[in-house]
């Protein structure tokens, strides 16, 4: 079942991508509860997770004679684990050329971390801009992700856009936008066939954001 489930997400490529930034309006297009990834965003605030990091350096000299890696701004991986419905792991600040990895701790949600860069010039607190209305919020997150990493429960990883590496500084947020309630199958399946666009899938839940999978990210020089 897993490798079919990867074999799927390899051929959504780009339709899972549009699918992480539109099912705000798109996933819950056919169900009556759609204005709720508008209008129910209670508790959202408290929702982002922003624990303390694990980290470990790749490539590392045997002959390495030691130190703290955090003093030495050696910290290059960061292993981001979600769950139902947080990132865990996913500090608020990491160097620019930083790599994360998505382990998928759910029981039955496929998860994904879509890492999108805010505008220069947008201000505004990402739990400010989780709660705007899909017109705006997809105006504001129209650039194209510099991250898309997908797994679904107990999987491997598998990168749909880029490997996880953030070079470019600035202030990004991280999202899932995977519908709740939709099996990893199923989703993948419903992508694959969208080519490109947002996948159909009836009765799918609001995307997983709107409970509170989201994070404000910023990279620095």
């Amino acid at each position: 079942m897993k490798t079919t489930t990867t074999k799927l997400i390899r051929r959504a490529g780009g339709a899972v991508i549009v699918a992480g930034l539109l099912l705000g309006s798109a996933a819950c297009g056919d169900d009556d509860d759609a204005t709720t990834a508008t209008e129910s965003p209670a508790g959202i605030e408290e929702a982002s997770s922003t624990t303390a990091p694990t980290t470990g350096s790749t490539d590392a000299p045997a002959e390495d004679p030691g130190g703290d890696p955090a003093e030495d701004g050696a910290h290059d991986h960061v292993e981001v684990t979600a769950v139902d419905f947080a990132f865990e792991n996913l500090p608020a600040e990491i160097e620019a050329g930083t790599r994360l990895s998505l382990v998928n701790d759910a029981e039955t949600e496929l998860h994904e971390l879509v890492a999108i860069r805010l505008p220069d010039d947008e201000t505004r607190p990402v739990s400010e801009l989780v709660t705007l209305p899909e017109s705006e919020l997809g105006h504001i997150m129209s650039a194209m992700p510099q991250a898309v990493l997908l797994a679904e429960p107990g999987g491997e990883q598998v990168p749909a856009v880029g490997d996880g590496t953030l070079t470019e500084p600035g202030r990004y947020v991280i999202l899932c936008g995977i519908p709740t309630g939709v099996s990893p199958a199923e989703y993948l399946a419903a992508a694959a066939e969208s080519q490109g666009g947002p996948p159909t899938i009836a009765n799918a839940g609001p995307p997983h954001f709107i409970s509170g999978m989201w994070a404000e990210l910023t990279v620095t020089p």
